[in-house]
């Protein structure tokens, strides 16, 4: 006869060991259901490379900030400097001593309240003129790190999660700090606030500000926002008044295109008899985005003749170089393919 013990024994075992299957079971089961999962585990891996990036020791992070890493870029990694962006020399002047002197230098901008870092400017201008480069280059002179801030990243279909996305944004910025959080095309964010706005958006909206007023009264917060847009009327008033330095970028005049057209084609293989304020005087009505399209496109005659020779048994080492020609060609045929504005 089995001891009563023995089976009180065993029945406790099989029980606990039921238990532990049904909680394992359990647990994977919620796992499954955990549609951001995946994504958070993602975010986690690419903090881990951030950080290796940076060359900075890893911090403490939320998981909503983790998922806002994936945005960061070190300035190191940045290739655009104020010097491989032709013209805008006023400008460019400006945003040194306005922006980057004062996230180099801290200490000369910490007493008073006259000479405190900018907390928000806006660059403005039509497209193509080089908003995005500028942005970029003022992080890599400055040495702050880069949060490209993409609303479609900031989206959730959770409720309350853009808030808190919002919210990671600057507290990631503060942690990192140098930092500059840049957001490309403003106005599809930060518009005229109206009636008929997603609830989800105008919170958000409303987040962006509250959070960003508080890095505007700490004076030893070196974070600002950076703000691009074509279209500057269609911001909110509260927005303009956050961004007190704002800089138009317009089409680049004739000794401007010069300029571009020599940073484009430095490092190229060209003719040395090319007159750089001729094919600028062509290039009437361009931007720096157009110009850049112009070089590409005379960059392929030498290249389509050299394998045109080829084909017919020519021998040669390598292509010719750009000729002023190319040059007068590719804008010709770009003022042929240009669409009429309406």
């Amino acid at each position: 006869m089995t001891d009563p013990k023995m089976k009180l024994i065993q029945s406790l075992i099989w029980y606990a060991a039921t238990a532990a299957v049904s909680y394992w079971v359990l647990l994977a089961g919620l796992r499954q259901l955990d549609t951001n999962r995946e994504e958070n585990k993602r975010a986690i891996e690419k903090r881990k490379h951030l950080f290796k990036r940076l060359g900075r020791t890893p911090i403490q992070t939320t998981p909503y900030e983790d998922m806002i890493a994936c945005d960061v870029v070190n300035p190191d990694h940045i290739d655009v400097e104020f010097d491989s962006i032709g013209g805008l020399d006023t400008t460019k002047q400006a945003l040194h001593e306005l922006v980057i002197l004062p996230l180099r230098r801290p200490e000369l901008f910490s007493s008073g309240r006259l000479l405190g870092p900018q907390k928000g400017v806006l660059l403005y201008g039509p497209p193509g003129t080089g908003k995005t480069m500028l942005a970029k280059a003022i992080a890599k002179e400055s040495g702050a790190v880069f949060i490209n801030v993409r609303v479609s990243n900031l989206m959730s279909k959770w409720f309350g999660d853009a808030q808190k996305l919002v919210s990671a944004v600057f507290s990631l910025a503060y942690k990192l700090q140098p930092a500059i959080i840049f957001i490309d095309e403003v106005d599809s964010f930060l518009g005229q606030r109206r009636s008929t706005d997603n609830e989800v958006l105008t919170n958000m909206k409303t987040e962006f500000m509250a959070l960003w007023d508080g890095f505007t009264t700490n004076q030893n917060a070196r974070v600002m926002v950076l703000a691009a847009t074509n279209r500057p009327a269609d911001l909110d008033e509260a927005i303009l008044r956050r961004l007190p330095k704002a800089f138009e970028i317009g089409k680049p005049g004739k000794s401007d295109r010069a300029k571009i057209l020599k940073v484009t084609l430095k490092g190229e293989r060209i003719d040395d008899d090319i007159d750089f304020d001729y094919i600028a005087g062509l290039c009437g009505g361009f931007s720096g985005s157009d110009i850049f399209e112009v070089c590409k496109q005379a960059a392929y005659f030498p290249l389509m003749e050299f394998l045109k020779d080829e084909k017919n048994g020519k021998q040669s080492s390598a292509p010719r170089p750009l000729s002023q020609m190319d040059l007068e060609k590719a804008v010709a045929a770009s003022k042929k393919a240009k669409i009429p504005t309406l």
